[in-house]
């Protein structure tokens, strides 16, 4: 039998251990006797910025802000979540399962060493797991923002060798982990381009390569429809594209239906609502181009960019889809139908609509989301209705033309937009309406409790409502009569859509 107290007898192991450290110094070493050019400004204060994930921090919102789009979104919102998870791991068991100490400065010229030195353990090193974990958790969302990150991930990892106070093999470990931690997060929370195909029935639409035989209603005052107008002309030379106010909207939709073969619009939700009627109406193909603050109806298409609907239009892909109707419309007893695409609301929602509107051009449309949700619930008082024959107070009655499918804890994306079915949700009238609505959010279709309800079906009726009482539909808020009658009209729209998303 082998003695512990024997050093030649050691298990292989510790003998590979002291293999691997002595290669770790002398290439540490050898890092530091190198001159970088151009490093010196550079990789010290990247290195600082990184602290606390502020860089990355900085990085989601500038990713948020200015990626202009839906998966923009998702990426900056994957890669905060991915950090977050690899920080947890690194905080919780990484520091504490290897306790080695930090490299010996010597070797290190003064001015690249940082002037706060870190006190915790070396391995592995948390600030690349974290660059690690951002720059995939945007990758897995947006390859093309991925590619931006990268860069910056990487030199925030290599900064920490640079400056002396990690070794390479911490890096690398910890590179390592942020890395598996975004993918560990992907399979809790499968991406975009995870989630099964939507159910979609095929339509038949002309292929318009160019835009030839195209007309294009865009209203101006909509989110970043004018920019969106600008990147439609070039991708679509042959498209007409008339930009109006939103007074001017349905008429210029009446006229564009009478001269083209298909009918585009461009804004967000509610222009596309306009539009959707009149293409209806008019047997059109429609091709969306999403301009708006949130193109909930575009997005649940696949349809997120210009070029997405450009594709669907070159060779003529498209789908049909369910149209959801109320009766009385906007107008009254005496006026046409409304109609909605994403969802029909009662309650709290039409006043979070009007302040959001009124905000979002001030402040951004999240903020203005957040303010909204607290004037909506501040001093509000439940909404008494007669729901299916029977009279209850409601603080909210959600009516979505297709089944809100889950993306984590929130209702997400739609993967049949054809499928018959009203996904109706309840929150139920009493104290607390905030924790009820929260509540309503986080339990999801098919769900029943004395706080909310959420059932499918194919029509609602809705009564002894108080004259004048506002509702929403699709971002747009009108006001009530006594009653109101909600069903669908299936697959009446035709709409040019990207087959593959």
């Amino acid at each position: 039998m082998s003695s512990p107290n024997n050093p030649s007898r050691r298990p292989q192991s510790a003998g590979l251990r002291s293999l691997l450290h002595r290669c770790d110094v002398a290439l540490f070493q050898d890092l530091a006797q190198r001159h970088w050019p151009a490093a010196e400004p550079v990789l010290p204060r990247l290195s600082r910025s990184a602290n606390h994930g502020l860089l990355w921090a900085g990085a989601a919102a500038g990713i948020a802000t200015f990626g202009g789009s839906a998966r923009a979104r998702r990426a900056a919102l994957r890669g905060i979540a991915s950090l977050a998870v690899a920080s947890a791991a690194i905080n919780t068991v990484g520091k504490g399962a290897v306790r080695r100490q930090r490299p010996i400065l010597d070797a290190v010229p003064v001015i690249r060493q940082l002037k706060r030195q870190p006190i915790t353990t070396s391995f592995p090193s948390g600030h690349a797991a974290s660059a690690a974990a951002f720059a995939t958790g945007v990758a897995l969302e947006s390859k093309g923002w991925g590619a931006v990150v990268a860069p910056v991930a990487l030199s925030v990892a290599a900064s920490r060798v640079y400056t002396g106070v990690h070794y390479p093999s911490d890096v690398l470990a910890g590179a390592a982990l942020g890395m598996g931690a975004a993918f560990a997060l992907r399979g809790l929370v499968p991406t975009r381009g995870q989630l099964p195909a939507p159910g979609r029935p095929p339509a038949h639409a002309p292929a318009l390569p160019d835009g030839q035989g195209l007309v294009v209603v865009v209203n101006k005052e909509s989110g970043t429809a004018r920019a969106t107008a600008s990147l439609v002309r070039v991708a679509l030379p042959n498209a007409e594209v008339v930009e109006c106010r939103p007074a001017e909207l349905s008429d210029e939709l009446e006229k564009a239906a009478g001269r083209g073969r298909a009918l585009g619009v461009c804004g967000g939700d509610g222009t596309v609502n306009r539009a959707a009627a009149v293409a209806s109406v008019h047997g059109l193909p429609l091709a969306v181009f999403p301009g708006g603050t949130l193109n909930h109806f575009a997005y649940d298409l696949g349809i997120e960019t210009v070029a997405d609907a450009c594709a669907a239009l070159a060779v003529g892909d498209a789908v049909r889809v369910d149209l959801g109707r109320f009766r009385p419309g906007p107008e009254g007893p005496g006026g046409a139908h409304g109609y909605f695409l994403n969802a029909f609301s009662l309650g709290v929602y039409p006043k979070l609509v009007r302040t959001r509107e009124h905000w979002s051009p001030r402040i951004g449309g999240w903020p203005a989301g957040v303010l909204a949700a607290f004037e909506a619930l501040r001093g509000a008082r439940p909404l008494e209705a007669e729901l299916q024959g029977r009279r209850r107070p409601l603080w909210l009655l959600f009516v979505g033309n297709g089944t809100f499918q889950r993306v984590g804890p929130a209702p997400g994306r739609r993967h049949n937009l054809a499928d018959g079915l009203l996904d109706v949700r309840v929150v139920h009238g009493g104290r607390t309406p905030g924790l009820r609505l929260l509540a309503a959010a986080v339990a999801g279709p098919l769900t029943r409790s004395p706080m909310h309800a959420a059932v499918r079906r194919h029509r609602v009726r809705i009564a002894g409502l108080k004259p004048g009482t506002p509702y929403a539909y699709d971002g747009e808020v009108a006001h009530s009569h006594r009653e109101l009658m909600i069903d669908k009209l299936p697959e009446a729209l035709t709409v040019y859509c990207p087959m593959q998303v």
